[in-house]
């Protein structure tokens, strides 16, 4: 029963946090906020939804290594599974792209985040010291989107595409789309939480471990979706646009607010391993941001390969 707590949680956090960001997305839209400002902060924050309330479910569980295993897993996902298996399907032409500016702040993102474990446990004046660079970085990304439309010709003319926005919604939908996020998240948090942590009782293994493995990639698997969708519309721009996103996201935003919510005590065996392997993942990214190499299944393979190889290393 206790794997399919874990399914049922997972499909109940996938589906919750969709039906969220429809919802408030078409909620702030049609109360005349900026389809920008959404973009930059509802949606971000809808579609990290499932990691964050999974982090914060584990805390007051008193299972904070699964909250920590959760993001550093997820992290490392986003790039080894999120990108390989993409590149399995269809090359990614990542060399038109840039992300420079987003690939050192997500870098920025990840020294600060490893220094703070370094002096931890991470407390709630981690959580502070964390939200304050997310703040930061939305800041630094809303000034350049607005400077890029306003240099633009037909910037005043042009509609941003908002995922989750549709102008003909009704509004019983948008409420319904709420209620049924609001209910489903907390509900699909509890059912993952308690079967991952039982399945780790079962195999004798720490709750760090499964949080690093099974829920990190079950929380991943938006951005994978979203990724391979990506790659086979030849959206080199967004696969990659949203690996960096939602790394800073993970380590400032959900681990800023966990922190708030109790101390997490750091493992040393994360500083043996597990953060080496997050931030070397990370580097890997170097050559496709900076040196403008594309996404060719030769990658593909190799990051896949990798993946499986940390899986098997962390679970032995």
């Amino acid at each position: 029963m206790d794997w399919v707590y874990v399914v049922l949680g997972l499909v109940i956090l996938l589906l919750a946090g969709d039906a969220l960001v429809k919802g408030a997305v078409n909620l702030a839209l049609r109360l005349g906020i900026p389809a920008l400002i959404v973009s930059l902060t509802i949606v971000a924050f809808g579609t990290s939804a499932p990691e964050l309330l999974v982090s914060v479910k584990a805390i007051l569980d008193d299972a904070p290594g699964l909250a920590l295993g959760n993001v550093v897993g997820s992290n490392t996902a986003n790039v080894l599974l999120v990108l390989g298996v993409p590149a399995l399907l269809a090359t990614m032409h990542t060399s038109d792209c840039d992300t420079r500016a987003s690939y050192f702040q997500m870098l920025g993102a990840t020294a600060l985040f490893v220094v703070l474990c370094w002096f931890g446990p991470l407390t709630w004046i981690s959580g502070l010291i964390l939200l304050a660079a997310l703040a930061a970085m939305l800041l630094y990304a809303a000034r350049a989107s607005m400077q890029h439309r306003a240099e633009a010709k037909e910037a005043a003319d042009e509609e941003e595409e908002v995922e989750g926005a549709d102008p003909n919604i009704a509004g019983w939908k948008i409420a319904v789309f709420l209620v049924l996020g609001i209910i489903g998240l907390p509900l699909g948090a509890d059912l993952l939480v308690d079967g991952a942590r039982n399945i780790a009782r079962d195999f004798g293994v720490s709750d760090a471990v499964i949080g690093l493995t099974v829920v990190a990639i079950g929380t991943s698997l938006p951005e994978l979706a979203t990724t391979v969708v990506a790659a086979l519309r030849k959206q080199a721009d967004v696969a990659i646009g949203n690996v960096i996103g939602s790394n800073m996201f993970n380590l400032l935003g959900i681990m800023g607010v966990a922190s708030l919510v109790g101390a997490i005590p750091v493992d040393p065996e994360f500083f043996r391993f597990d953060l080496w392997v997050m931030v070397g993942a990370s580097l890997l990214l170097f050559p496709l941001v900076m040196m403008g190499r594309d996404l060719t299944r030769g990658w593909g393979i190799g990051l896949s390969a990798l993946y499986i190889a940390y899986i098997a290393m962390a679970l032995t």
